[in-house]
C-alpha cells in the first residue's frame, strides 16, 4: 500500500493505467567484459558520452538537474562518494548527485529515485545508471563482497555465498516441480546464443548443451555456465517529463508502471523457497500502473544471475504458470521468437554482471529493442517491455514496464 499511496498521491489520486511516469530520451552502456586499467568512473564516462551523443538536443549541464548512481559497495575499488565522483568526470558538476545501493539492484533503485524526482516536480531531466569494477579482484575476494548482501550473522559467518544459496533454491524447485539440471543449462545456451549478438557483452561465444551440463560444479546443481560473470561495466538513461520528451528526442521510450518491494534478507526466514516474493509483488504494481499484464510483454530483460533465478523470474511475473519454468525455456518460448524474447542482450550470463550497472544496463536493452536499435537481436515488433532486477536473493525487487513512444 506504501507505493500505491507514493504515485497515485502525486498525481491526485488518478488512474495510472496507460500513462507515462517518465519518459527516457537517451540511454548509454560501457563496454561490459574485463576492463584492465581503468576505473570505474571512467567506464561511467563511456555510458554517459554515448547517452549524450544520442542525444544532440540534450544540454547535459543545462538540463540535468539531479543524478541517481547506483553502486553495491566501496570495496571493490576502496572508493566511496560515488555520486560526486562520477559527476566530476561526466562534467556535470555541481549538480546535485545520489547514490543509491540495493546490492545486485542498485541501479534499478536509482531508476525509481529518478522516477520519485520527476514525479515529484523537483527536477525536469535526471541522470540515473550505475557502475561497477571488479574484475581486478581475486574470485575470492568478489565472493566474499558480494556476500555482503546476504545475511551476515547467519548466512555469511557460516560460509554461504550466492552460489550456495541459489543452489538451495534450484534444489527447491527440482524436489517440487521436477525441473531437470538439463532445463537449467537450456537458459545458459539461450542466452550465450542472444550474448553472442552484443558486440556490447562480456561473453560473446555459444556454448551447447552438452558443454553447460559437462562444466564443473559450483555449488550443485549449479554449474559454471549457470553463473554469472565478474564483470566490469556501466550505464546510465536520460529521464524526463513525458510531455517533454519530444523536445529532446522523437522516439522516447516511456516508462507505464514501476514496482518494487523488499523481503528479509536471510533466505532463512523465507516460507517459500521457489519463488522471490519481491519480483511478484514488484510486477504486480507495475502492471497495475501501465494497465497491463505478462500477456503484453514483447522482450524481457530478467534478472539470471543464475540460471536457476531466471527460471523462477518466468513464473514470478506471470510469463507461465509456477512449476512451469523449466519447461518453458526447454520448449523455446523465452528466445527471440518465443512467447516473450527473454534476456536479448545475453542477459547477466552472458553480457555480465558488474552488479551496480545492471538495473540500467537491462533499462538500455529495453531502450534499444523499443527503438528498433538492437541490431542482430531485435525483437521484432517490440512495443511493450519489461525489466526485473533483483537484490540479493531477493531482498530487494524492481519491475519496470516500458512502451515505445
Amino acid at each position: 500500500m506504501p507505493l500505491q499511496f507514493t504515485f497515485d498521491h502525486l498525481f491526485g489520486g488518478k488512474n495510472l493505467s496507460g500513462n507515462a511516469l517518465v519518459s527516457i530520451v537517451s540511454a548509454g552502456m560501457s563496454k561490459f567484459g574485463r576492463r584492465e586499467g581503468l576505473y570505474g568512473r571512467e567506464l561511467f564516462v563511456e555510458a554517459a558520452s554515448e547517452a549524450f551523443e544520442r542525444c544532440p538536443n540534450l544540454d547535459p549541464q543545462k538540463d540535468i538537474k539531479a543524478a541517481f548512481i547506483g553502486m553495491m559497495g566501496e570495496s571493490f575499488e576502496h572508493q566511496g562518494h560515488t555520486g560526486p565522483t562520477i559527476l566530476d568526470w561526466i562534467g556535470l558538476l555541481p549538480t546535485q548527485a545520489f547514490r543509491t545501493e540495493g546490492a545486485c539492484g542498485s541501479s534499478a533503485t536509482a531508476i525509481r529515485c529518478g522516477i520519485f524526482a520527476v514525479l515529484s516536480n523537483l527536477a525536469d531531466v535526471v541522470l540515473v545508471g550505475g557502475v561497477e569494477k571488479m574484475t581486478h579482484r581475486a574470485t575470492a575476494d568478489v565472493t566474499e563482497y558480494l556476500a555482503m548482501a546476504c545475511d551476515f550473522p547467519f548466512e555469511q559467518w557460516n560460509g554461504l555465498t550466492f552460489p550456495g544459496l541459489f543452489a538451495m533454491v534450484a534444489t527447491a524447485h527440482m524436489h517440487k516441480y521436477g525441473t531437470t539440471e538439463e532445463q537449467l543449462a537450456s537458459v545458459a545456451v539461450k542466452n550465450h546464443h542472444h550474448g553472442c549478438m552484443n558486440p556490447k557483452a562480456h561473453m560473446q561465444k555459444e556454448i551447447t548443451l552438452e558443454k553447460a551440463l559437462s562444466s564443473r560444479v559450483v555449488a550443485w546443481p549449479l554449474k559454471l555456465y549457470d553463473c554469472s560473470l565478474i564483470t566490469d561495466g556501466a550505464s546510465c538513461l536520460i529521464l524526463t517529463k513525458p510531455e517533454l520528451a519530444r523536445k529532446f528526442t522523437d522516439t522516447p521510450v516511456h516508462i507505464i508502471g514501476s514496482g518494487q518491494a523488499s523481503d528479509t534478507i536471510g533466505l532463512y526466514e523465507r516460507r517459500e523457497l521457489t519463488s522471490l516474493k519481491v519480483g511478484k509483488l514488484a510486477a504486480k504494481e507495475a502492471y497495475r500502473m501501465a494497465g497491463l499484464d505478462s500477456l503484453d510483454i514483447d522482450v524481457a530483460e530478467v534478472h539470471d544471475c543464475f540460471t536457476i533465478a531466471e527460471i523462477v523470474a518466468y513464473e514470478d511475473l506471470g510469463f507461465c504458470k509456477q512449476g512451469e519454468g523449466g519447461r518453458f525455456v526447454e520448449e523455446g518460448q523465452s528466445q527471440i521468437g518465443g512467447k516473450v524474447a527473454v534476456c536479448t542482450s545475453g542477459g547477466l550470463k552472458s553480457k555480465g554482471h558488474p552488479v551496480g550497472a545492471t538495473g540500467a544496463a537491462q533499462a538500455y536493452e529495453i531502450f534499444l529493442q523499443l527503438t528498433e536499435q538492437a541490431g542482430k537481436r531485435q525483437v521484432k515488433g517490440a512495443e511493450v517491455g519489461l525489466t526485473h532486477n533483483v537484490g540479493g536473493l531477493g531482498a530487494t525487487g524492481v519491475v519496470n514496464v516500458y512502451s515505445r513512444g
